[in-house]
């Protein structure tokens, strides 16, 4: 199958307790279009960046066959910008900066090439510019995975339960889900939001694993534990990069595929923490991954004798 995605494509600018960074790739669809680039799945990014933005990462995604017809690039403009610093346990940021500088305006033009992608993978934008791609597509995506964040659910409620309903996989935060549905148990939380329309409900715990949630059938995962965790930003974007791009290459949606790929989101999101930015997910191969994959088996295979 075919991956389309739509995001940001951006810069950070990064600290953490173990340094920091100048101004560096970013954004939801760079990481997730480098993951499923790995994975050996196409993929397109539908996006907007401005002159300042680098020939040479627009030549990273062409050699990773990621199609980039969809970036659109405004050259009197200036590329989307973040800078943040994390505290000492990682789970908490300051944002020191966000201009938000092209993407203000951004409407998204879905490329003839990306028209037919089976997968529609929304990254964190606002639910009027994430309903607008559906709306732009000829024909619905047979699955239409949607990241969101409680920024939207405290400036754009309504917008965002119009988005919601038509998402079949939504994949938040704990915390998300928590204020989302107004429940704190996240068994419940999801209950709640599946009733608001999606499918399939995911939920991320950080260094706590993730958990799906279908009808009344429940997966649970665990975080692999790293030795070198040195900056958490894009792990969620690439985690959802992961799992859309195994549901891909498998052709298959059901809750068996899904817990398979919600495995493969998670390895690959142990990549992205063990350097800054994007430069440890670029250097890893098909082999890397199956390795990590494997480390992912081990930890979670087990057999129990009752007596």
């Amino acid at each position: 199958m075919k991956l389309l995605v739509v995001g940001s494509v951006a810069f950070d600018a990064i600290e953490t307790p173990f340094g920091k960074t100048d101004k560096i790739l970013g954004g939801a669809a760079t990481y997730i279009g480098i993951t499923s680039s790995i994975l050996g799945v196409k993929s397109g990014i539908v996006s907007v960046v401005g002159g300042d933005f680098p020939q040479e990462h627009l030549d990273m995604f062409t050699d990773r066959d990621v199609n980039i017809e969809g970036i659109e690039i405004v050259k009197e403009g200036k590329t989307f910008f973040w800078s943040g610093k994390y505290h000492n346990d990682l789970n908490t940021r300051d944002t020191l900066a966000t201009e938000v500088n092209v993407l203000e305006n951004f409407d998204p033009k879905i490329p003839d090439s990306m028209q037919d992608a089976e997968i529609l993978l929304l990254g964190n934008l606002h639910p009027g510019v994430q309903l607008s791609v559906l709306e732009k597509m000829n024909n619905r995506p047979k699955l239409v995975i949607l990241d969101t964040m409680n920024f939207w659910m405290d400036s754009a409620w309504d917008i965002l339960m119009d988005m919601i309903a038509k998402t079949d996989v939504i994949t938040i935060n704990d915390e998300e889900a928590r204020q989302l549905s107004g429940e704190y148990s996240l068994v419940k939380a999801a209950k709640k939001i599946h009733t608001m329309g999606p499918e399939y409900v995911i939920i991320k715990k950080g260094e706590h694993g993730a958990l799906l949630f279908h009808d009344n059938k429940v997966f649970a995962i665990p975080a692999l534990p790293l030795e070198d965790v040195f900056d958490p930003t894009g792990a969620g974007d690439t985690f959802a990069g992961g799992f859309a791009a195994y549901l891909a290459k498998k052709g298959k949606i059901d809750f068996e595929t899904m817990k398979s790929a919600l495995i493969v989101g998670s390895a690959m999101a142990s990549f992205t923490v063990e350097k800054f930015g994007t430069e440890r997910i670029e250097e890893v191969s098909e082999a890397d991954m199956f390795s990590r994959l494997r480390q992912f088996k081990e930890l979670t295979t087990f057999d129990v004798e009752l007596q």
